[in-house]
């Protein structure tokens, strides 16, 4: 009789671990960055966390729950926006800009009712005509003055390397706080269930799922995301202009990081928002043509590297420094075996 050979169910592996206590090392170093770095240094890293919250935001939506939205954009403004009505109504000005965030996620939760009843493209479509219909809404407030705006000068209040570092350390724990939520979240029962609705909805709901609870969570959270990224935009530009935070180059920023670090994986879009944040650093002031550049990148890993690049490396070499799913570990000589059946069929 053969023996049975063991083969068990893996999360966690020595790769990972250290990988958690190298993240925990980083952001501890991170958070002592104002008291050693200059202005400049210190601006351009804040745009790196609001960057990587976007693409985590959209990836969670679109990567991990099948939503494909074009108008994320419609949060990103709501955020900027509430913060500068709750200041403007005379709330301190760092909680309005938290509360701002909240807004935008309970503007998400009605809104979700009728959205998340649209499939596909019709969704895709949809969260644009939002975006759109909230950006017209929003020029309609007197307060915001139309298309040219208006600033959150409460902020002014602040001497300008206390704004800084203040405007740093929020965007460093929103970035923290929201890559941790999605992490918690893809690990529990309820990320399965959002994977399950990605893959086969109808099939999903067969075995038990709840659809539409699984959706409305997802939806919620990426929404919540997306507004404190716009109010922390607003923290570090100060100047609100509807057309610049309610401009669909948000989305298609959104697109692009998740697309090339890899959809649908969590460390993907941080790599993705990394990369942007370099070309756009280096590039951003070619005009037009860094923008034609980022959609050739971007058509060149749809057609040729659809797993982006973490995607291909997971592939490739099976590493998972942030694991949110299982892996099956198959004995050493059932790998052994199938490498000598591949490597036969390959030379013949």
């Amino acid at each position: 009789m053969t023996p049975k050979m063991p083969v068990s169910v893996q999360r966690w592996t020595p790769t990972s671990v250290a990988a958690i206590g190298v993240l925990i090392a980083i952001v501890v170093a991170l958070a002592f960055a104002p008291f050693v770095l200059g202005a400049n240094a210190i601006d351009k890293l804040i745009t790196l966390y609001i960057y990587v919250i976007i693409a985590a935001m959209w990836n969670a939506l679109a990567g991990y729950a099948g939503l494909v939205s074009v108008g994320q954009q419609a949060f990103f403004g709501l955020g900027a926006y509430a913060a500068i009505r709750l200041s403007n109504a005379g709330i301190e000005v760092y909680s309005a800009l938290a509360l701002g965030a909240l807004a935008g996620g309970l503007i998400s939760i009605p809104l979700s009712w009728f959205m998340l009843r649209l499939r596909d493209g019709e969704f895709a479509i949809g969260m644009w005509v939002v975006a759109v219909v909230a950006h017209l809404l929003v020029v309609q407030d007197k307060l915001i003055n139309g298309e040219t705006g208006t600033s959150l000068r409460a902020l002014t209040a602040y001497a300008a390397n206390d704004r800084r570092a203040y405007t740093y350390w929020m965007a460093l724990g929103a970035m923290v706080l929201f890559l941790a939520l999605i992490f918690v979240l893809l690990r529990s029962r309820l990320g399965a269930s959002v994977q399950a609705i990605r893959d086969d909805e109808e099939a999903a709901a067969a075995v038990g799922v709840r659809v539409l609870r699984g959706k409305v969570i997802i939806f919620v959270l990426a929404a919540t995301g997306a507004a404190a990224a716009g109010a922390l935009w607003l923290a570090t530009a100060i100047s609100f202009q509807p057309a610049t935070y309610f401009g669909v180059q948000w989305s298609a920023y959104m697109i692009f990081m998740a697309l090339v670090g890899g959809l649908g994986t969590f460390e993907g879009p941080i790599l993705g928002a990394l990369l942007f944040f370099l070309v756009q650093d280096v590039f951003g002031e070619v005009g037009v043509w860094y923008l034609v550049g980022l959609g050739l990148v971007a058509i060149f890993f749809a057609l040729f590297m659809p797993r982006g690049i973490w995607g291909t490396i997971e592939d490739r070499f099976g590493i998972r420094l942030m694991p949110v799913g299982y892996r099956l570990r198959l004995p050493d000589s059932v790998v052994l075996a199938a490498k000598t059946e591949e490597d036969a069929a390959a030379g013949s």
